[in-house]
């Protein structure tokens, strides 16, 4: 039975990660006639259930816990739309408690169950959400954080930003190379638009080789950022 394709949205608090995710799903399921998962975000669950924020120690059961789903999910659909991999968990345990010590491991599970990586851009207005978000001032630190542990474990990725639909259009764009073959109309049908299949040629053609290639032949698309997002960029190589 052939491995499930994995589509991980991995983003700063308040980024759409989850509103994205889920449509994503939907979207996917509905034009390619797939079986389509969404993988929610344990992180989120544990939070709710033990009303705190995990500590230093729990991080490594979050990390597998969010993967074991992945898996899970994989197992019986076609495509895996993961809101959030263990590249995150990585990344809130080197910024809350300078420990790096995830990062080897959370790159491995995301590569083993991943073919494209989403980044979602910190266009977006933040919103509170109960114990999980910090404010607006953490977005940059664990956007930066989150690009240099993926540049440093050579996953690629592309950055998806702009406002409601015209975020779901980047994402399915950046995915539709990896789903050409998948269904009788392929996913430019899915963005409602045959314009969008031009920008879609060659995103993550790359990621379609095996892991050790990946790795070598990294990169990141960011051809379709938004304003916000390049002056973040610029601001930081000043």
């Amino acid at each position: 039975m052939p491995e499930a394709i994995g589509i991980a949205i991995v983003g700063a608090e308040s980024t759409g990660k989850t509103t994205l995710a889920q449509t994503l799903a939907t979207r996917l399921a509905a034009g390619t006639g797939q079986r389509v998962a969404w993988v929610p975000e344990v992180l989120r669950e544990w939070c709710e259930h033990a009303g705190r924020t995990p500590q230093v120690q729990e991080q490594a059961a979050i990390l597998r816990a969010q993967h074991e789903r992945i898996s899970a999910a994989g197992a019986e659909h076609d495509i895996v739309v993961c809101d959030t991999t263990a590249l995150m968990t990585a990344v809130y345990s080197q910024l809350l408690f300078a420990d790096r010590t995830l990062h080897e491991r959370a790159a491995q599970l995301h590569r083993r169950s991943v073919s494209a990586t989403l980044l979602t851009a910190i266009d977006l207005p933040w919103v509170s959400d109960g114990l999980q978000r910090d404010g607006p001032q953490v977005r940059e630190p664990v956007d930066a954080a989150l690009r240099e542990l993926m540049q440093g474990q050579g996953i690629a990725y592309a950055v998806v930003g702009g406002q409601g639909e015209a975020r779901v259009l980047q994402a399915l764009a950046a995915v539709a190379p990896l789903l050409r073959n998948t269904g009788p109309d392929g996913p430019q049908q899915t963005a409602g638009s045959q314009k969008n299949a031009g920008r879609a040629q060659g995103l993550f053609t790359g990621l379609e080789s095996d892991t050790a290639n990946r790795r070598a032949s990294a990169w990141a698309c960011e051809c379709c950022l938004p304003d916000q997002e390049r002056a973040l960029r610029r601001s930081r190589s000043q």
